[in-house]
């Protein structure tokens, strides 16, 4: 992609992330004391077991080394906006969903450069060796993430009812643009996307289902609650496809590692709506069992 679209997507994921942060107020930190089994699983799964289990499946796959390192940018993100939806959909715990969302927002920011490192060094042959400054790097991610949210939750402190207001608009335009960008990708791509897609498409989808059970079970051994297992599963198994797509075009400039990620970010609504249907029933379930 060209400057310009590489400013618009930076652009436009700053303004998704503002959006984000319009929705959050600082007792969603504050949980952490409220919840703390939960929280420490679900950061668990997202931060340490996602990334592990992404380079499982990219190494045990024959995978393109740019649909490899798609994959492992993927796995490094947080989760979005979009988790904390499906999450109140499926009747997970909102209030833990956006708890988790936020914190690992913040966290990550530091743990995806080294990630992401260590997945170049690690699939690129030498010729195409490339390594990211992580200092730099943790800067930019600060400036289009967590610089955002902090001004949407400044806004929402003091204009409360503008930020709701704006929730909605904000989050229409999220899915327009990453639906624009994938279309972008696929257009730049066009000569390698069908075999990519071939090979990214059976990885994310493993990834997403995997970890959706994987979180889900995890909070149920910790004996967590249904409704919260619920949100944890989400969590661990949604990730932030923009911000994904935003560190390969902008930060490594290369669209190449943008398929798996816009692969997983079509792939995640018929996987969360699934979920959402046996959250549903769960619900349901336990509702009559009252």
């Amino acid at each position: 992609m060209d400057s310009i679209s590489t400013i618009v997507l930076a652009s436009s994921l700053i303004i998704i992330m503002l959006g984000m942060g319009l929705s959050l107020v600082v007792d969603d930190f504050k949980r952490i004391f409220t919840y703390p089994k939960a929280i420490a699983v679900g950061l668990t799964n997202q931060i340490i077991l996602l990334p592990i289990l992404g380079f499982a499946l990219a190494s045990l796959f024959p995978l393109q080394p740019e649909v490899a390192i798609g994959i492992m940018i993927l796995a490094a993100c947080p989760g979005g906006p979009t988790s904390n939806l499906i999450s109140h959909l499926a009747k997970g715990d909102i209030a833990l969903s956006v708890t988790l969302t936020a914190i690992s927002s913040f966290v990550t920011i530091l743990t995806i450069p080294f990630i992401i490192n260590f997945a170049l060094l690690h699939f690129l042959d030498e010729g195409q060796m490339i390594k990211l400054d992580i200092i730099n790097t943790i800067i930019q991610i600060l400036v289009i993430t967590i610089i955002p949210v902090s001004i949407g939750m400044i806004i929402r402190k003091y204009n409360e009812g503008f930020a709701l207001r704006m929730a909605k608009p904000v989050r229409i335009a999220s899915g327009v643009v990453l639906a624009l960008v994938i279309v972008g990708i696929t257009i730049k791509e066009k000569d390698n996307f069908v075999s990519y897609f071939d090979q990214a498409g059976t990885v994310a989808l493993s990834l997403n289902v995997l970890t959706m059970v994987v979180g889900y079970y995890s909070a149920r051994l910790f004996k967590i609650t249904n409704k919260s297992a619920i949100s944890i599963s989400i969590e661990s198994g949604i990730q932030n496809g923009t911000l994904a797509i935003t560190i390969a075009i902008v930060l490594l400039e290369n669209t190449s590692f943008a398929i798996a990620p816009a692969v997983y970010s079509l792939l995640m609504f018929f996987t969360g709506g699934i979920a959402v249907y046996f959250g549903i029933k769960k619900s349901k379930r336990q509702d009559v069992n009252e």
